[in-house]
């Protein structure tokens, strides 16, 4: 038996259905990686599809997938092209009896599997898909997906009262060799079009991709610093490395499964503590499992601009006061601060991704699909389904979403960087504002701004729009497409 596993958002050796299937029928195994060139292209509006920072990450998880295999006997396959052309290629070659690999749920990852699915029908070599992302399996759930509820509440209570979460395949001592062929080399950022950026030292957590550095971070997290017993209360944090657990960057490449920590957060409730802290990192992994399943159920409707509500709202393309937002100069040091940490680090906390969608939504008034598809370039941990998901429910155009609910900039300015730490780390022209007027440098006179060393309008921005007034005129907006969906 000769089976090739395809390996895309699935980069490790634990918890891989796959790989663990294969194996229990002493298969010789085949791992392939396809760099496939759509991946790096362009998105609607124009950003790179995936930006450096995505981009390096990548490669780091995919040699750190290839280093594993190779201490384990075996080797990483690794081709530069569209895997319904590659997979093939190879599989006819070597003569495989099947092909497996983890399903996806959306649109552009569905066209690719039905695309070889017909190639390897046509080859008549069989295929196997199995089902790898989540927390909770969906033969397990309560519903059915296309019952899946409408609220993520109702999900979270009918999903922990009657499901269970099925325990996580061991990694593999051992691999067979790879039969003779070319396995092929990874690319480098330049081959991918991509300029190398230098390390940000200001970043929250210098993160390298791949499956040895997840666990590392989960055991620093968990036991060497102790911080999982605090989760609940410091998880909105901005600034440091440890004010929440990191995990997203290798759980979106599948570098850590969900389950694997799961099973982690049993350990440690068992050796130290159980509180509402190890319950809410839980929480946090089941709001990734519901968009999975939101996009599981409604498809393409994620990605329309009515989302999926179907709300017609009348969305501007602003492209002058959007790229204010992508620089970082909007005059509001809270988004300016999370704005300019996303553009050099490829991060940004929770708590800022939902500050700054809503100011681009709500006091903007900007089309939610260029903010989604620049997170999208950006982002270090882009999961195409948290991110879609989390955008459409902050636009007001998700299914669970609650009528025109905002972010207000100054009160969660104050209750999330009272002393200004976060935005004087990524906003340095304002090191010396007093801490009075940190979050509102507008209001300095003439004298306090010299003093400061600053020149409101100069060195920084003043605002570009009145958040009240912004406020009340999109809300109108809102209102009108309500209308209009009634």
């Amino acid at each position: 038996m000769r089976i090739l596993l395809w390996f895309r958002n699935d980069l490790r050796l634990h918890d891989h259905e796959p790989l663990h299937r294969a194996l229990a029928q002493n298969a010789e195994i085949i791992p392939v990686y396809c760099f496939d060139p759509r991946q790096f292209s362009q998105t609607s509006f124009g950003f790179p599809k995936t930006g450096v920072y995505r981009a390096q990450f990548l490669l780091e998880s995919v040699s750190d997938l290839q280093a594993s295999l190779q201490t384990k006997g075996s080797d990483l396959v690794v081709r530069h092209g569209k895997p319904e052309d590659e997979i093939p290629i190879i599989a006819k070659a070597l003569q495989v009896d099947a092909v497996y690999w983890h399903e996806e749920v959306t649109s552009e990852e569905l066209a690719v599997d039905a695309a070889l699915e017909k190639q390897l029908t046509q080859l008549k070599i069989s295929y196997e898909v199995y089902w790898g992302a989540t927390l909770y399996h969906p033969d397990d759930l309560p519903f059915e997906i296309s019952q899946l509820p409408k609220v993520f509440t109702a999900f979270r209570k009918k999903v922990e009262k009657s499901s269970s979460v099925y325990p996580a395949f061991v990694a593999p001592t051992k691999l067979s060799p790879l039969p003779t062929i070319e396995p092929g080399r990874l690319p480098t950022l330049a081959s991918l079009g991509l300029d190398n950026k230098t390390p940000e030292p200001r970043g929250v957590l210098s993160f390298k991709g791949g499956e040895t550095s997840a666990l590392q971070r989960l055991q620093h997290y968990f036991w060497n610093v102790d911080k999982l017993r605090v989760y609940e209360q410091t998880r909105n944090g901005m600034l440091g490395a440890d004010y929440s657990s990191k995990f997203s960057p290798w759980l979106a490449l599948g570098c850590l499964s969900p389950r694997r920590i799961y099973e982690e957060v049993g350990a440690y409730e068992a050796k130290r503590v159980k509180n509402d802290s190890t319950y809410w990192l839980i929480f946090e992994l089941l709001w990734r499992d519901f968009f999975r399943f939101i996009c599981a159920k409604h498809g393409d409707t994620v990605f329309y601009p009515s989302g999926l509500r179907g709300l017609q709202v009348d969305w501007k393309q602003d492209w002058q006061r959007f790229e204010q937002w992508t620089r970082g100069e909007t005059g509001y040091p809270l988004v300016d601060a999370n704005m300019r940490e996303l553009v050099t680090t490829g991060f940004m906390s929770n708590r800022g991704r939902q500050n700054v969608a809503s100011f681009l939504t709500k006091n903007l008034g900007i089309d939610w699909r260029m903010g989604a598809e620049w997170f999208e370039s950006l982002l270090i941990d882009y999961d195409v389904c948290s991110n879609w998901g989390n955008w459409n429910y902050t636009a007001g155009v998700g299914n669970d979403a609650r009528g025109f609910r905002y972010f207000n900039i100054p009160k969660q300015s104050k209750d999330y960087d009272p002393d200004g730490k976060y935005v004087k780390h990524w906003l340095p022209e304002l090191a010396k504002v007093p801490r009075k007027k940190i979050h509102s440098p507008w209001k300095l006179d003439a004298d306090e701004q010299k003093r400061c060393n600053v020149t409101i309008g100069v060195d920084y921005p003043n605002p570009v729009v009145d958040l009240d007034k912004s406020v009340r005129r999109n809300e109108a907006i809102y209102n009108a497409a309500m209308e209009i969906r009634r």
